[in-house]
């Protein structure tokens, strides 16, 4: 009986002294006081940057589905591009009316109506041949707009396009599309592709009559002689000849370098005579 009232005297004991300021019990932490918290920018970019576990690769991207779509429009263009060459192929030698779009097809070893997937008709076909060939000499025409030369040199420029392009596949399309039977739609927007470069190549001939690079003269005459000599090109050249088209026109524009050319020596003119002639040539 003395041992129990001993043992409970010492348990009272413990317990005042607890409530009297003795050595208070131990405070266990709170878990969840100590988790890092993400709802701050700086942890939530922390944990997006944590590095990955070790033995993993990254996750591969998805193909973005816009690349797929350039990919394709870029092989329908190729794939339109061969039509349109293959078309100019044989109405070179077969002409306009003798080719059928049975002919192109079977030159590029497809159907029918794949031909037709790429164009509506034989008829948009010359005329897409006949753009193409133009189209290089615009080129031309854009180019040498930026050149600090005598205006001679932008024009031989643009004359040695003008030459390779009517020696290529597309050159009797260019030369002959307007005397097919066309629309009248394609027929007048041919013409005025036609007069575009006409006008084109009268301007630098103005020009260079201006700078002095020119020998004065017709500017519209001269534009006439130069473009139907080349246009002629296409009459009688042939890709398997024993000169390429660039070496044809470079021989063209070296013989119209010689008649553009100002004169010297024992055919100088004074200045006098000279402004004369400029003005003269300018006002036609």
């Amino acid at each position: 009986m003395g041992r129990i009232t001993i043992l409970i005297s010492m348990m009272r004991a413990r317990v005042t002294g607890q409530r009297d300021g003795g050595t208070p019990p131990p405070v266990y932490p709170d878990a969840r006081a100590s988790r890092p918290r993400y709802n701050t920018p700086t942890a939530m970019n922390s944990r997006r940057a944590s590095p990955l576990s070790a033995g993993k690769t990254p996750p591969a991207a998805a193909a973005s589905p816009w690349r797929a779509s350039r990919e394709r429009l870029r092989d329908r263009e190729l794939k339109r591009d061969a039509v349109i060459r293959a078309a100019a192929r044989e109405f070179n030698r077969k002409g306009y009316h003798n080719t059928s779009l049975d002919d192109i097809a079977a030159a590029l070893e497809v159907t029918k109506p794949t031909v037709y997937y790429y164009v509506t008709s034989k008829e948009q076909l010359l005329f897409q041949c006949f753009v193409a060939g133009v189209e290089q000499i615009r080129a031309a025409f854009r180019q040498v707009r930026q050149l600090a030369v005598p205006a001679r040199e932008r024009l031989n420029a643009v004359l040695r396009h003008y030459g390779e392009a009517v020696a290529s596949e597309f050159g009797w399309c260019m030369v002959r599309a307007e005397d097919q039977d066309l629309s009248p739609a394609m027929s007048r927007h041919i013409k005025s592709l036609k007069s575009e470069i006409d006008q084109g190549i009268r301007r630098l001939i103005r020009e260079g009559i201006q700078d002095g690079s020119i020998e004065p003269c017709d500017p519209k005459m001269t534009a006439f002689a130069v473009a139907g000599a080349l246009n002629w090109i296409a009459h009688w050249y042939r890709e398997d000849r024993s000169l390429t088209g660039a070496q044809i026109a470079s021989a063209f524009v070296t013989v119209f370098e010689g008649g553009l050319r100002p004169r010297r020596g024992t055919l100088r003119i004074d200045a006098r005579a000279r402004r004369q002639r400029v003005r003269g040539a300018l006002a036609r």
